[in-house]
């Protein structure tokens, strides 16, 4: 199983850790953040990794050379010359993961207590072009699923922005969630995002597709999601993983 992982960011919520280190180093609970992720993924089934990176990326080349890859094949795709969000990062990754098979995405700055296998097994009952890990939790922007779990917009409450564009949304009649930052995404979907280049917003892809590719959700309300992108997070994920003893 190949996994992708999303580590490009300059973590600038994160200064001034990030001024001398990329975020995917900085270590929670006294392990960095990216061996974290890696070994979570490794005990789910990966064995081939993708990592995008931009912030220090020498860095990340050189902690993975010491660590020898941990004993896995894991590539690099270099995006110094300009970041490309996550779906320019995936579009540009597509040639490594395109194998046929669903891969798992995954932020490197998502701390939690999802089960990976679980997940990958509800992707594929649900048959779906691709699954989003979601919660019910307090936020401002929500993606919108009709009572199947199948992806029907997305909304800026703070804002009263929608999308997609054009497209009327009954939003009473759907339910609201939060992005939790881990998805699974099957070869069709794939295709077409290597047919685009530059730098555009995953999310924004989903969108686009929604009308002819099951886009799903896998609703996660009750497990530890914890974004580790802001000191007052970072000192959150810190404080769980000594409760689990992770």
């Amino acid at each position: 199983m190949k996994a992708m992982i999303f580590a490009a960011g300059k973590g600038t919520r994160l200064q001034p850790l990030t001024n001398t280190m990329p975020k995917a180093l900085i270590p929670v609970g006294g392990i960095p953040l990216l061996e974290r992720l890696i070994r979570k993924l490794i005990d789910a089934g990966c064995n081939e990794i993708v990592v995008n990176v931009h912030h220090f990326a020498g860095q990340i080349a050189d902690f993975l050379q010491e660590k020898r890859n941990f004993g896995i094949h894991i590539e690099l795709s270099d995006e110094t010359g300009a970041l490309l969000d996550t779906g320019g990062g995936l579009a540009k990754a597509a040639c490594f993961l395109n194998d046929g098979e669903p891969f798992i995405v995954h932020n490197v700055d998502i701390v939690s207590s999802v089960n990976l296998q679980a997940f990958y097994r509800a992707h594929l009952s649900f048959k779906a072009a691709a699954t989003l890990a979601v919660s019910k939790r307090a936020t401002s922007r929500y993606l919108l699923f009709d009572n199947d779990g199948r992806l029907q917009g997305w909304i800026n409450e703070a804002t009263g922005e929608q999308k997609p564009h054009g497209k009327k949304l009954d939003i009473d009649k759907l339910h609201k969630y939060a992005f939790s930052g881990v998805h699974i995404i099957g070869s069709e979907l794939l295709a077409r995002l290597g047919e685009r280049e530059g730098r555009f917003s995953i999310i924004d892809f989903y969108l686009e597709q929604l009308e002819d590719m099951p886009i799903m959700c896998a609703d996660m309300t009750g497990e530890v999601i914890i974004d580790v992108g802001k000191m007052a997070t970072f000192n959150e994920a810190n404080a769980f993983i000594e409760s689990v003893g992770l």
